[in-house]
């Protein structure tokens, strides 16, 4: 793909309402935050998952942002979910589009916003599909690059998830880094609001968001919170967002102090020496895998029981907390271990 950067300032910061719900609110939120932001948002067309909604004010709301352009000097961007949506912003003159988690989950939709956008080169930010599906995130960059779209940006907003959580949404933070190993280009920025869910919860978000050298933020905003038609728990209003962004922790991604390069090669030589241990430990389990999947074949016994998965999950959990390590995360790994170790006795029992 070929990505043409605007993303020169960390961390670059989109923010303003959930939706623009009368010309004074719109305004008045923009005042607030000229000075803060890098690009005012507005929800002008609102898809709900269940109707009877505030649902958006629509192409009027457009001329709102036009103003704020005009009395603020800010950049400003909105969701868009059709190409009638496309050509209205186009023609109001709307700077940035950025597709919502709901339309990116559907190629076709993605295809049609793509062609309406044919030619045509401004800032498209797309979020994240509902569910952890790589290839559908990268498939609408994808799609999108293909028409001549190269000014493009990844927003994560969190994944849904039926376990009960904190967050509005799982956060995965893994799958935003899988999104950089396959296009280290694209940059990458945090709607911490959609992920969080709640006021309380986005510092956190967006300090995670950070560390691990995400570009920007997404962050939702409102001078009356409470009284919001959408999404009123998780925004804030523009002065707890100037705290927010006061206390956050900005990182380097590279060491710049040369006397400390030292230091930081010798930890990852010790790092590469374990993960190289680990694996041929693997290696090795894999082994006593396979002479196990030839005796159960022998002796017509079933690839998976129970009672001994049930065993090496709760002691492998109970060494953990011995050592202080996260049962979790243990349990995660073991999991997965055992995923694989089933796999093969498979392959072996149908030979």
């Amino acid at each position: 793909m070929e990505i043409k950067k605007f993303i020169h300032n960390k961390p670059y910061l989109i923010s303003g309402p959930c939706s623009a719900e009368s010309e004074e609110q719109v305004l008045a939120i923009a005042h607030n935050l000229k000075d803060m932001v890098d690009v005012f948002r507005a929800g002008v067309w609102k898809p709900r998952t269940k109707p009877n909604f505030f649902e958006g004010i629509g192409i009027k709301s457009l001329k709102w942002l036009n103003k704020v352009q005009l009395e603020c000097g800010l950049k400003v961007a909105t969701e868009v979910a059709t190409p009638k949506h496309v050509e209205l912003c186009l023609d109001y003159n709307i700077d940035m589009l950025w597709v919502g988690a709901r339309t990116t989950v559907n190629p076709f939709y993605v295809q049609e916003i793509a062609e309406a956008l044919k030619g045509v080169d401004i800032p498209v930010f797309v979020k994240n599909p509902i569910h952890p599906e790589l290839g559908l995130w990268m498939g609408a960059f994808e799609r999108l690059n293909k028409v001549g779209t190269k000014q493009l940006v990844a927003i994560h907003r969190g994944f849904y998830s039926y376990e009960k959580s904190v967050f509005r949404n799982d956060p995965k933070w893994e799958l935003p880094i899988q999104l950089r190993k396959e296009v280290r280009e694209l940059p990458i920025i945090c709607d911490a609001s959609h992920i969080a869910g709640k006021a309380t919860l986005i510092e956190d978000i967006a300090q995670t968001a950070m560390d691990i050298n995400l570009d920007g933020l997404m962050i939702e905003t409102h001078n009356n919170p409470p009284l919001a038609l959408s999404d009123a728990e998780q925004q804030i209003t523009p002065e707890s967002l100037k705290k927010i962004m006061q206390n956050l922790v900005l990182r380097d991604a590279k060491l710049r102090d040369e006397k400390f390069k030292g230091r930081l090669l010798n930890f990852r030589n010790q790092i590469d020496a374990f993960d190289k241990r680990i694996i041929n430990l693997l290696n090795n389990r894999k082994g006593i895998v396979e002479q196990i999947a030839n005796f159960k074949h022998e002796n017509r016994l079933t690839i998976f029981q129970i009672e001994r998965w049930f065993e090496i999950l709760n002691t492998r959990k109970e060494n953990a907390k011995l050592l202080s390590l996260d049962d979790q995360m243990v349990e995660d790994i073991f999991t997965l271990i055992h995923k694989y170790s089933i796999l093969t006795q498979t392959k072996i029992m149908r030979k």
